[in-house]
């Protein structure tokens, strides 16, 4: 079957590879109907390997080349012994973290923080960006009957949205700034509302993305390049600032925007990955209170209720793909992306 592989930065490659071999106890081979480009795949394009594994992963024995791909929904097409979550023909989507189930972090419920957590599409022998994944029983998530494919494949980056809102506590009447309106921003922006904010702004100096993020239609977008942030954000609230910033720029800029525009005992929930540093002044974290917390990843058995958000339509994920382009086109649209210029949000790769 064909795949798309990472052997190092820059070197992404369409090419034949075997495929899965009848699922062992506990198995579920998958046929993949749509994948998502993540930033983490982006990240792994321009720099890597950074998480994707060099030497045998401790957990799942992996090593690249790698086929990518960890946002992905399709049909079952063969289960193990002892699978009974899913039969052949189940539409389903992903949750692609695998974890040991045994460590301290496993032990206590923390399955996203295991010692020796691996991910399909980054640290696995599989990968959503292939015809065919092989993965655990509890990797799949039947998809609801009013759940198509694409908004399945969107269920990975909402969970991360989501649970950088949840670590947040947006709770409702809240106001909230996005910074960032790459996927995960505009997701959080979706999460934020959904939530019960009052209102949510997002700020971005993209003006494509910009247009993109209007069209959501959740929030109030501004260009940060045109506007001072933190001081709009206080005229519009009495001089307080917003009581929740999602950060998902993973930019310093973007990162102190967000600081500065907490009220008092504001939440501030680093959800965007930074690849650098950032200077800080924690003087200003103590005299307002505040609360900064980092997120990673998400709960690993939050899928099953995104998706039933989703099929009740209170998350229009669908609304965040910007295009679709066959495995073919994966590789050009990686390097459009990773340009630095992209005016997309979400790109989604259909087998």
């Amino acid at each position: 079957m064909r795949a798309l592989r990472f052997h190092a930065a820059r070197d992404l490659r369409i090419e034949d590879v075997t495929e899965p071999a009848e699922p062992d106890e506990g198995e579920v081979v998958v046929r993949v109907v749509t994948c998502g480009i993540c930033g983490t795949d982006l990240h792994e394009y321009v720099a890597g390997p950074i998480v994707t594994p060099v030497e045998p992963h401790p957990l799942t024995g992996a090593s690249n080349p790698q086929i990518l791909g960890h946002e992905f929904a399709g049909d079952v097409v063969a289960v193990g012994s002892g699978v009974s979550r899913v039969a052949e023909g189940d539409r389903v989507a992903i949750m692609p973290l695998a974890y040991c189930g045994t460590c301290a972090y496993c032990r206590r419920g923390l399955q996203h923080l295991c010692a020796t957590m691996a991910c399909v599409g980054l640290s696995h022998d599989w990968g959503g960006m292939a015809q065919l994944a092989t993965v655990a029983e509890y990797q799949v998530v039947p998809l609801p009957d009013g759940v198509s494919y694409r908004q399945g494949a969107l269920i990975e980056p909402t969970a991360v949205a989501a649970y950088g809102v949840e670590r947040a506590g947006v709770a409702p009447g809240d106001r909230v700034l996005v910074t960032g309106a790459g996927p995960i921003g505009a997701l959080a922006a979706l999460c934020a509302r959904a939530a019960g904010a009052s209102t949510v702004y997002v700020s971005e100096p993209n003006a494509a993305r910009r247009a993109r993020a209007e069209a959501l239609g959740v929030a109030t977008v501004l260009d940060p390049t045109a506007v001072d942030v933190p001081e709009h954000l206080r005229d519009q609230s009495d001089g307080l600032g917003v009581d929740v910033a999602i950060e998902c720029s993973g930019h310093p800029s973007g990162f102190a925007s967000a600081i500065a525009s907490l009220r008092r005992r504001g939440t501030l929930a680093q959800t965007g990955l930074f690849v650098g540093e950032a200077t800080v002044e924690p003087m200003l974290w103590a005299l307002n209170d505040l609360t900064i917390v980092g997120t990673w990843c998400y709960w690993v058995y939050d899928f099953d209720r995104i998706a039933a958000q989703i099929a009740a339509g209170d998350l229009p994920v669908e609304r965040v793909v910007t295009s679709e382009v066959d495995l073919d086109g994966a590789p050009d649209a990686f390097a459009r992306l990773a340009s630095g210029t992209a005016d997309e949000i979400k790109v989604l790769i259909d087998q």
